[in-house]
């Protein structure tokens, strides 16, 4: 049973920093594909990061020079280290997990588990 766990979220200042973090337990980490998701309320989710099992990495132009997807295969916990947030930042933050490789429009072709999200708040 595969299990997704994120944390790090919280309230922050314009201008601030964040660190995500995303557990992966129940499985074999490495062999993933994975993505970080936000959804503001009224909004629909969208794609912000995705990096394969290569370590090919994906960014919405949104977030391009601001976060950075990472991972830790040996502590099965992917990363999105936030720097220069914006109020429009502010959104529920997934993250997810699929096989495969990335895709040339940077998503990963499947997404089977998702954890519950954490809260960011920019204000």
């Amino acid at each position: 049973h595969v299990q997704l766990v994120e944390s790090g979220g919280g309230s922050v200042q314009a201008g601030g920093s964040l660190r995500l973090s995303c557990v992966v337990s129940g499985s074999t980490y490495g062999k993933y594909c994975m993505g970080w998701f936000h959804q503001a309320p009224g909004s629909e989710r969208e794609r912000i990061a995705a990096i394969d099992d290569v370590r090919h990495t994906s960014y919405a132009d949104s977030v391009k020079g601001r976060f950075t997807i990472s991972k830790d295969n040996g502590k099965n916990t992917l990363y999105l280290e936030m720097n220069s947030l914006k109020p429009e930042d502010t959104a529920m933050y997934s993250c997810a997990a699929g096989f495969g490789w990335l895709l040339r429009d940077g998503s990963c072709p499947q997404l089977n588990y998702w954890g519950q999200g954490t809260q960011v708040t920019v204000s």
